[in-house]
């Protein structure tokens, strides 16, 4: 039992490491409202030879361009949507169609480095927008398909079909995109998290070999922590008797120091300690933060780590939530759902 808390409560520590910095990077460098925009402006605008697709088509897209590159976002507005909805643009070459959907909903943004923060559209306020988009064209719904055929927007497609299935009915054709726009979003996040599984993957070879944990190694100091402090609890048991032994064991120490010390140090602060950089809390005075660069690497050219590494690595791979229902599972903790 103590072998199975152990190895679940270190991989899931490392495993919330790796999403917090998947998060971290997620939020310093907007990717999810990037993602919502680049497939809002492909699928609004469309795609053609003076237009490429503003969606990530690799995972180096994923990870240099859509970071790094141009942003898809709209710059961000605290004016509210205009009164007057005025007209669709005529041709290719005039007001983009997502910058018309984003004054429809920017009421719900707020400011990011200058561009829109939404990362979420809800499907119920698509529509509504869409519904505010047909209005340009006095709410006639075939003349706002005619414009958006003529001008190349691949909406045109979706819309025409859902408005052929509501039969007429404006009600029926709302609900209708709030649907199509919900499955979209659905499989959108699907395709996100698909990239993301592949950042995590890198972080993933970065926490292990940062950390440098062996897996095997941790589960050895484990079950050395555990027979240690059952000699100790078993000299302390047998009486003055044993203290001699005690004191072999802590090679010529005093045996209350010394057992101190060890206990104070479980298998975790011991592992991690080998990081490159590690924090030492000692008995007196203030915490330090030392390098630990030369053992470090030792560890990590030593190829008997390796198979360690390799375990530690493949369980980061499950993620903390795997690890956290295997630690409730062990530990009896019911959830609250």
């Amino acid at each position: 039992m103590d072998l199975a808390l152990g190895l679940v409560v270190a991989f899931l520590l490392l495993s919330l490491l790796v999403s917090g910095l998947n998060e971290l990077f997620v939020r310093v460098l907007s990717i999810r409202s990037k993602f919502l925009w680049a497939y809002l402006r492909d699928t609004l605008d469309g795609v053609g030879d003076t237009s490429p697709s503003w969606l990530p088509a690799s995972v180096r897209d994923v990870l240099l361009a859509l970071p790094f590159g141009r942003d898809p976002r709209p710059r961000h507005s605290d004016r509210p949507a205009p009164a007057d909805p005025g007209r669709l643009p005529e041709a290719r070459t005039g007001e983009s169609i997502m910058n018309l959907l984003y004054e429809r909903v920017r009421e719900i943004d707020h400011a990011k480095r200058g561009r829109t923060s939404i990362a979420n559209l809800p499907p119920e306020r698509f529509a509504v927008a869409v519904m505010e988009l047909a209005a340009m064209e006095n709410g006639d719904i075939p003349e706002f398909l005619r414009k958006l055929h003529k001008i190349g927007s691949p909406l045109y497609g979706h819309l025409k079909g859902v408005w052929e299935s509501a039969q007429g009915d404006l009600d029926r054709f709302r609900k209708g995109v709030e649907t199509w726009f919900d499955g979209e979003m659905q499989r959108l996040s699907m395709l996100y998290r698909r990239y993301v599984k592949w950042v995590l993957a890198v972080l993933g070879v970065v926490v292990t070999l940062l950390f440098s944990m062996d897996g095997f190694e941790y589960a050895k100091t484990l079950l050395r922590d555990n027979a240690f402090r059952s000699s100790v609890t078993a000299v302390a048991e047998a009486g003055p008797d044993a203290y001699e032994e005690l004191r072999r064991q802590c090679t010529g120490e005093a045996p209350v120091p010394c057992v101190t010390e060890l206990l104070s140090e479980p298998a975790l602060v011991k592992m991690m300690g080998q990081a490159m950089v590690s924090v030492s809390i000692p008995a007196q005075g203030e915490p330090s933060v030392q390098g630990n660069l030369p053992m470090w690497w030792d560890r990590i050219s030593t190829p008997s780590h390796w198979p360690g590494f390799l375990l530690t690595y493949v369980a980061l791979l499950f993620g903390a939530p795997f690890w956290w229902d295997v630690f409730r599972r062990i530990t009896g903790i019911r959830s609250r759902r």
